[in-house]
This record gives structure tokens, C-alpha cells and sequence, in this order.
């Protein structure tokens, strides 16, 4: 039973009394498995365009970025840091007092090779009296580590991705935050300027907004654009509650209800407010410095082109619906176009009446749109890219994760096992409809695409509901298209010492 005080706490978030009860529900009963028609590969749901093709797709984005279409960068970046640092946490709280892995070892053996190590030397001074070579040559290891996490340092323990320095330039060390803008010149720019959008932590939003002031300045002149820079955090209403692993509600000491972010897929909301046509979007530590920025350059132009032409082409599709019933050969096209190019397969589709065929094509292509980068599986952990089947027995194109796969299941986890591919997250996006209108977002979320995972508070278990991840299930019911974009766009930072990496370097 709800309290008075769940009752009122429930309304300063904005969730409702029914929200919560499905909530509750989907904690007891979990989640369905996804049926599975295969994994996609080159030429079975993922295109590999050649190079005449690639450089029709650039111009194909060049002629749409002319015309004055509202564009932008759209960047996850509320994540702490603190997985970054998992092993230097390890090593400082740990019983021995010089590096003994061999990840301690790299890390100081190179540790002149971070883009932070200046402002590093600098902290250990003002704490320690004294350099970072100095301590560890008095073998003060401990030290130079805790001036990189602990509060009174650098604070890098804490600090979210976006802020830390990742890369070294002649002038000065740069941030993900940074990189992101740079990036946004590039291939985001139109009309003499370049929107981004970061998605970011109340506690954190006043230092991004401060690095923001500082370096704006001097990327507006050096690219000679005007940036409009803006940030959003996730909504309270997206907060999901946690239950005890009976599936009752997990309760605070002071007898609160203990509510935890919804995970990334409550930023659908956030990308839904976007007052734009286009979207790119790519997570904070997948940057690279300029040196190797062109291959990046090259593919998001590449990507977006493939965008606004299935766009072009479905909107005039749409156009020809809605002034009548086409003739039967100008719909055998359509549903040629529904099957080869959004690889969407709906059953008997052409054998339907030529009403509730058009009824059924108006519905398939009035969707978002999204063309997602696909790399070739080298192991790195992402999303697998899929043929699924949906709730309407239709086939699409859909972003897995290894938990919405029946693991049970041979024939599934042969498809994931073998999958030649994975998303690195790396989307374009058309959010508007052919009417010029923008999609309600949330509609199109599969609400059956939810995460459980096992948390604990004050040594208490309990499980934790992440919503449908944002470019897997809150992405579910959008036409989607996969392409295969090379590794080189692919540059994650998921430890401290992939910062040592020669693309990093």
C-alpha cells in the first residue's frame, strides 16, 4: 500500500500511481526474450557502400546541409568516470605499494604519455610538495594516484568522461567535450553554425557549462561557425523503482521509496525536445584526436547521406499515398522499397487488399528514421546488430544487447555468438515527419525491451529497472538501416589506459 508520503513523492517526481504498478509488475515478471530471424551481415539487412557510392552520399549530405535544415550533435555525457579508473582505485586501496600488474606497470611507465599529466605534476606539487616523478622515484606511487581520483587533485575519480583531459595538442590538452565540437564543425554545420547537445548530471552541469564558456571563443574563430551549446538532464519522471527480490518496493532507511535513473533510454524524452530535423548521435569517449579525425569525418557524412535519401524517398512515397491510391505497380515498388532498402519484411504484405495495403505502407514509412554505423565484431562489447521480429509479426532491423537474448536457445546464440558485426553506437537520425512535424518519441518506444539487473544499497540487495535502452528498444519501432562503417570510427575509452593507445596518442 502507498503511503501519504509515496503518494506526494511520486507527485513532485511526476510519476504516476499506474507507472509505478507496471513498474513493480515488470520487476516480478521480467522481461520477454526477442525472437530472432538472424543476425544481420553485408547484404542481409547491413550495406557496404563502395566508394562511388560513398562520395554520392557526401553530396547527397552537402546539398541537405545547404538548404538550412536544423542540425545536431547529440551527446551522452552525464557518466561518471569512475569504471574508467576501476583498476587505480584498486591499486590505491589496495596492500601493496608499488605497481604490480601489468596494467599498474603501463600505467606508470607511460605516465608522461597522458594528456593530463601536466595538470597531474601540478596537483601532486600543490598536495605533496613535491612532482610526480619524484614521488614515484621515492616510490610514492599511492600518492600520485590519489592526486589523480581524490577530490583535492584532480578529482578524476569522479568527474565525468567529457571533463577529463583525453588528448595532447600543441597549445593545450583537450576534452571529450571538446573533441565533440570540433567534430560538430566538421560534418554537423550548416548555415555558419553548429548545435550540440549534452546530455548531462545535475551535480555536474555548472562545470560543463563553465568549460563551455572558457573554449568556445577560440573553436568559434578557428572554424569561423557560430556554436549554440545545450544541455539537458534526464527527466525525474524517467526515474525507475528499485524493488526487494521478493519484487516489493525497495524502501530508503527513512522509509522513502528508492527510485534510480532510468538508464540512457530515458533520453528518448530528451531527444524528442530537440527542435531539429536531423540528429547525430555518439557517446562521449568516442573521440580521436585530429590527426584521425577524417575517417570520422568521411563516414558521418557518408551515413547522414544514406539518411536523407531513404528519407527523401519515403516522404515522396507518403506524398503519392496521401493524393490517392497509386496503381498497383507504383505499390509493388513501394513494397520493394519497404523490403530491399528498410529491410522490413511484413507478412502477405503484397497479397493485401490495395486499401489496407496503402493503410499498412503509410504506417511503416510515417516513422523516425535512423541509419546506424555498424563495425565488424572484434570483441569490444556493444549492441549486436539484428533482423527481429516485432510485436505486429513484421521483421525489422533492430540493436540487441546479450541480455535480450534467450540464452537457452542454440539457434539464438549461434546468431549472437557469430554475428559478424556490432553497433558501436554511432546514429543519425531524422526526428520529423514528412509534414515537417516532430514524432512523439515516446510512442515508439517497445516498452517489452526493458533491463533487470541485481544492485545493492546499505548492503541491501535489490533489483534495478533500466528502461528500453535508446538506440535498442526506445528506438524499436523507427525504420532503421545499418551500414558498415570502418573500425577506425570506432575509438572508445573505457579505461584509463586505453588513453595510451596509439589512437589516443
Amino acid at each position: 500500500m502507498l503511503t501519504t508520503d509515496d503518494k506526494k513523492q511520486l507527485a513532485r517526481k511526476g510519476i504516476t500511481e499506474e507507472q509505478l504498478n507496471t513498474q513493480l509488475r515488470q520487476l516480478r515478471e521480467g522481461f520477454p526474450f526477442l525472437r530472432l530471424r538472424a543476425a544481420a551481415a553485408i547484404g542481409a539487412g547491413i550495406m557496404a557502400p563502395a566508394d562511388a557510392e560513398q562520395q554520392a552520399y557526401v553530396e547527397a549530405w552537402q546539398q541537405y546541409k545547404s538548404s538550412g535544415r536544423h542540425i545536431t550533435k547529440f551527446v551522452p555525457a552525464s557518466g561518471a568516470a569512475s569504471r574508467m579508473f576501476k583498476a587505480m582505485f584498486e591499486f590505491r586501496d589496495g596492500d601493496h605499494d608499488a605497481p604490480a600488474t601489468d596494467f599498474e606497470r603501463t600505467f606508470f611507465d607511460r605516465l608522461h604519455d597522458f594528456a593530463f599529466f601536466p595538470a597531474l605534476d601540478d596537483a601532486c606539487e600543490v598536495l605533496y610538495g613535491m612532482g610526480a616523478d619524484a614521488l614515484t622515484a621515492a616510490g610514492r606511487y599511492r600518492d600520485v594516484v590519489s592526486a589523480m581520483l581524490d577530490e583535492e587533485g584532480l578529482n578524476y575519480g569522479q568527474l565525468p568522461k567529457g571533463l577529463l583531459q583525453f588528448h595532447t595538442y600543441a597549445d593545450a590538452a583537450r576534452t571529450p567535450l571538446e573533441e565533440h565540437l570540433v567534430e560538430a564543425a566538421l560534418y554537423a554545420s550548416g548555415d555558419g553554425r553548429a548545435d550540440v547537445h549534452f546530455t548531462v548530471s545535475a551535480e555536474h552541469r555548472a562545470l560543463f557549462e563553465a568549460l563551455v564558456e572558457r573554449v568556445l571563443p577560440d573553436y568559434e574563430a578557428r572554424f569561423g561557425i557560430k556554436y549554440n551549446v545545450s544541455f539537458s538532464e534526464q527527466k525525474p519522471s524517467t526515474d525507475t523503482i528499485a524493488a526487494t527480490p521478493e519484487g516489493e518496493p525497495f524502501r530508503n532507511d527513512d522509509g522513502s521509496l528508492l527510485f534510480r535513473p532510468g538508464g540512457h533510454g530515458a533520453l528518448i524524452r530528451n531527444l524528442g525536445d530537440l527542435e531539429s530535423d536531423v540528429v547525430f548521435i555518439k557517446n562521449i569517449d568516442n573521440v580521436v584526436p585530429d590527426k584521425l579525425k577524417p575517417a570520422t569525418t568521411l563516414w558521418k557524412q557518408v551515413i547522414a547521406g544514406i539518411l536523407v535519401t531513404v528519407q527523401r524517398q519515403a516522404f515522396d512515397y507518403l506524398a503519392r499515398l496521401d493524393a490517392g491510391t497509386p496503381g498497383r505497380a507504383e505499390l509493388d515498388e513501394m513494397c520493394r522499397f519497404l523490403q530491399s532498402e528498410l529491410c522490413c519484411e511484413v507478412p502477405g504484405l503484397q497479397q493485401l487488399p490495395d486499401d489496407e495495403l496503402c493503410q499498412t505502407l503509410r504506417r511503416k514509412f510515417n516513422r523516425p528514421i535512423r541509419v546506424c554505423g555498424v563495425v565488424k565484431n572484434v570483441g569490444e562489447p556493444g549492441g549486436g546488430p539484428f533482423l527481429a521480429f516485432n510485436p505486429d509479426g513484421s521483421v525489422s532491423p533492430q540493436i540487441l544487447e546479450s541480455s535480450q537474448i534467450d540464452k537457452h536457445n542454440p539457434a539464438y546464440m549461434a546468431m549472437f555468438t557469430g554475428g559478424t558485426h556490432f553497433n558501436p553506437v554511432d546514429l543519425v537520425c531524422a526526428i520529423r515527419d514528412y509534414k515537417g512535424q516532430r514524432f512523439d518519441l515516446p510512442a515508439y518506444v517497445d516498452t517489452a525491451t526493458g533491463f533487470i539487473s541485481e544492485k545493492s544499497k546499505n548492503g541491501r540487495e535489490l533489483k534495478a529497472l533500466e528502461l528500453p535502452g535508446l538506440w535498442n528498444g526506445a528506438m524499436s519501432d523507427w525504420n532503421t538501416v545499418f551500414v558498415e562503417v570502418p573500425l577506425e570510427t570506432f575509438n572508445p575509452v573505457k579505461t584509463v589506459n586505453d588513453l595510451l593507445r596509439p589512437q589516443h596518442q
